[in-house]
Parts: structure tokens; sequence; C-alpha cells
């Protein structure tokens, strides 16, 4: 088959609810029309009808936190230390100390659409999802949940849409050597609307970022504010995934793919 590949990110754009409205995007777009005092200072004595059609250039300004967009979470984002299961505590990798291996490789869809928003997936559900789809994990393969978030993305009722991934179901991924996983929800664990209620009723704090939190356990990353997930199939596909180099940071925006290859695939 010739080599396919699916877009699986959201756009960085003003005016599309893709977080809490303070924690928003902000782009700042500089036109042909509007740019040419900035070129002028390089070149004194330059005017405007100087330069062909009287253009200057494009150029945006953008005011981003790292977590905005399709991005990947380093470890760092979760807890300062990592791999406490593994007889190794250490210090948590941030975004520019992710292995580059970790964001190519085969990738896994578990489809948890059915599931309430704010319901909690356990270890019992994904393996009875990997069980349907006749699929048995290996090390390294990037795995990806679609819950019913993709379908609100853009509306108004997308950060608190999906169910999460406890802290049981992300401890199944990593204990089969999973390390990089991903969901088109704006959080890999429950909408913080749904978990709220649970920690008024019971004041367990463990219930807080649950997901998240797995990574004291098992360093790990995960992509979120994924798109188009329904597009994929079970597997059968890379994901490449590399985060953008920021020096000590916590997350890294991507432009997450997936690509049908049958020769990557073969190779593998």
């Amino acid at each position: 088959m010739p080599r396919k590949f699916v877009d699986l990110s959201i756009y960085l754009e003003n005016d599309v609810i893709s977080d809490p409205p303070p924690f928003a995007p902000k782009i700042q777009y500089f036109t042909h029309e509007t740019t040419v005092e900035q070129i002028a200072p390089f070149f004194p004595g330059l005017k405007k009808e100087d330069l062909p059609d009287g253009e200057g250039w494009a150029v945006e300004q953008i005011n981003l936190s790292t977590h905005n967009g399709t991005h990947l979470d380093a470890p760092f984002h979760f807890h300062s230390t990592m791999d406490k299961a593994l007889g190794e505590k250490k210090r948590a990798w941030t975004i520019d100390e992710v292995p580059l291996e970790w964001c190519f490789q085969p990738g896994v869809k578990l489809d948890f659409r059915h599931f309430a928003d704010g319901y909690v997936v356990t270890a019992a559900d994904v393996q009875a999802e990997l069980a349907r789809i006749g699929h048995t994990l290996q090390p390294l393969e990037i795995v990806v949940v679609n819950t019913r978030a993709g379908s609100r993305y853009g509306h108004d009722d997308f950060v608190s849409t999906g169910c999460g991934m406890g802290y049981g179901a992300t401890m199944y991924l990593l204990e089969r050597g999973v390390r990089l996983t991903g969901t088109d929800a704006w959080s890999w664990d429950a909408p913080f609307v749904h978990t709220a209620e649970k920690y008024a009723a019971t004041h367990d704090a463990g219930l807080i970022w649950e997901g998240h939190k797995a990574g004291r356990d098992i360093g790990y990353c995960h992509l979120e504010k994924l798109h188009n997930l329904e597009a994929l199939p079970p597997d059968g596909f890379f994901i490449s995934c590399f985060p953008h180099k920021i020096r000590n940071a916590s997350a890294g925006w991507t432009r997450a793919v997936a690509i049908f290859d049958d020769a990557l695939m073969a190779a593998r």
C-alpha cells in the first residue's frame, strides 16, 4: 500500500475552545500590508513603494503555554521524580530529555467512546478492549485512547467531555513496556469538573490526576488533545510525535501524525 499520513493534531487558533479560557492561546497576525515598518529599520531609507507590490512579510506573535494545542507531556509535568516502582527513583525527565525513540513507534488505538463523561478507565477495561481488538501489547508501542471528547473539539463542552485513564489503567500499559500514550481529550485524566465532584464527596486527593501520577512509579509521556482518532483502525500504523525542544520544559508542542506504510510495519 502507498504510504498514507493521517493528521492527529488540532490547530493552534484563536476563538476555538481547546482549553479553559484563561489558558487559551492568543495569536496576533501581522500581514504583508502592516509589516513594512518592521522591515524598514534594517534598510535605512526604504519606502513601502520600493518593495515588490508594496508588501512586507507575514508574521505572527503567539502567547502560548507548552500545553496548548496538541502536545507531548514529559514525566516532569506529572511529578518531580519518576521510576519509583522500578527500584530507582530518579529526577523526572523534562521534554528535551525524552528519548526520541519513544516518539516514533507502532500505534494502538483503544476505543472508549462508549464510556460516560468523567468515567475513570480501569485496568480491566484496557484488558477487555485489547482482547476485543485482538492485540497483544509490545514494549514502546504508542497507545492512544479515543474518547467522546474528540467529537466535541471546538464546542463549549470540550474540556469537560470524555472519560479519563485511571492509575490502574495507566500502570497496566506501563508495566507492559508502553512509554508513550495519548488521548483526544483535554487531559489524560478524567475532566476536572467530574473529579471535583468525587473529591467533594470523599476528600480523597488520590483521585486527583491519578493517571498522570502513575509517572511517579514508571516514567512515561502522553499526548493530549489529539484529533481524528476515529479515522484510525485498532493497529497497523506508526505514530510520529516528536516534541518541540524546549529546555527544562514540562511539555512540547507536536504535529502528531499516523503513518500507514507496509514497509515500516514489516521492519518493526
